[in-house]
């Protein structure tokens, strides 16, 4: 089971409906993510494997987390699958 941060600046609206978004996905592939809400302060002392957030925050990320998957349209689930489907893989 991996674990996945999903945050945003905030933490207040946008990644609340990114959580829901991924966790609709994660719910109908049957993906072993278990995901938690929170903002960018929430990154301290994270210890998952995977940062999901607005594509604009990746940047911000790299070198940061240990994955940070970047989504442009939060109710995209088709562009979400996509990246969960690129972050599994790299775990094969």
């Amino acid at each position: 089971m991996y674990n996945a941060l999903v945050c945003c600046r905030a933490g207040m609206g946008s990644s609340m409906l990114l959580k829901i978004k991924v966790d609709q996905v994660i719910k109908e592939k049957g993906y072993p993510i278990k995901t938690e809400h929170g903002n960018l302060d929430s990154l301290v002392g994270f210890k998952g494997d995977l940062v999901i957030t607005m594509d604009d925050l990746t940047a911000e990320l790299s070198g940061k987390v240990p994955y940070a998957l970047g989504i442009r349209n939060i109710v995209n689930k088709e562009e979400i699958n996509e990246k969960l489907e690129e972050f599994l893989k790299t775990k094969e």
